[in-house]
């Protein structure tokens, strides 16, 4: 399964998006132009989706929608246990993946990650697995404490 990033991790603009059954869902089938012609990802980045997400490298101003997007694919790929990992930080990340984990209906619980998978720097996600995917494996690392 391929979790699709749009350009929007690479420029400035929002990216297309609509509302369904009032979560915020990235449209990633419309077309992205950003008017950049030295852009060296045109197309959307194709990152292969696994029960565990790193938001180090994704800019704070599109953690949320990123996160939104991360979770609904990896519902429907049919994972019942994510690790998010947000950082340590001064918490600010963790409190926006934890806004969205709150608001997701599909989210059953959530929780600090345990000392050996990154503590309170990463976020362990059960969820249902009501209109999920078939064929993703359990998340092997990390309990709920």
């Amino acid at each position: 399964m391929r979790f699709t990033f749009l350009n929007w991790l690479r420029r400035k603009g929002d990216a297309p998006h609509s509302k369904d059954g009032g979560a915020e869902h990235i449209d990633t089938d419309a077309p992205v132009d950003d008017g950049d012609p030295d852009n060296p990802f045109p197309e959307p980045v194709q990152l292969e989706i696994t029960d565990e997400f790193d938001l180090h490298s994704i800019p704070p101003r599109d953690v949320k929608r990123v996160v939104i997007e991360y979770l609904e694919q990896a519902h429907r790929a049919g994972f019942r246990r994510i690790r998010i990992i947000h950082g340590k930080g001064i918490g600010v990340q963790r409190e926006i993946v934890r806004g969205v984990l709150a608001r997701t209906p599909f989210v059953l619980h959530f929780a600090d990650a345990p000392h050996y998978a990154g503590g309170w720097g990463a976020t362990i996600v059960n969820l249902s697995n009501e209109s999920a995917g078939e064929g993703a494996p359990a998340m092997s690392a990390g309990r709920d404490e």
